[in-house]
């Protein structure tokens, strides 16, 4: 469960839609791009997963996806986040 305060305070700051950045970042596997571009898309079907940009860690052992997404809604918003947070491929979303 996510703290709703948090998302309260970005729809103050947002206004939707809105193009929104987001860095996922999880354990360098083969299916981490494609696994979280999918789940991206479930949300914001008109996402392009050509535009995400990945980085591995230092040592290797972890990736970062950044994605910039088309959102909505706060509703569409808290949803992705959501998902993307309860995936067991997936340690942080930011």
């Amino acid at each position: 469960m996510t703290d709703s305060s948090a998302f309260d305070r970005l729809e103050q700051l947002l206004e939707f839609p809105v193009d929104f950045p987001l860095k996922i970042m999880g354990r360098r596997v083969d299916e981490f791009a494609q696994t979280i571009s999918d789940l991206i898309l479930e949300h914001a079907p008109d996402f392009d997963p050509a535009t995400v940009q990945l980085r591995v860690s230092s040592k290797g052992t972890y990736l970062s996806l950044t994605a910039v997404v088309r959102l909505q809604s706060r509703a569409q918003l808290e949803g992705l986040y959501n998902a993307l947070s309860a995936h067991p491929l997936v340690r942080i979303v930011l």
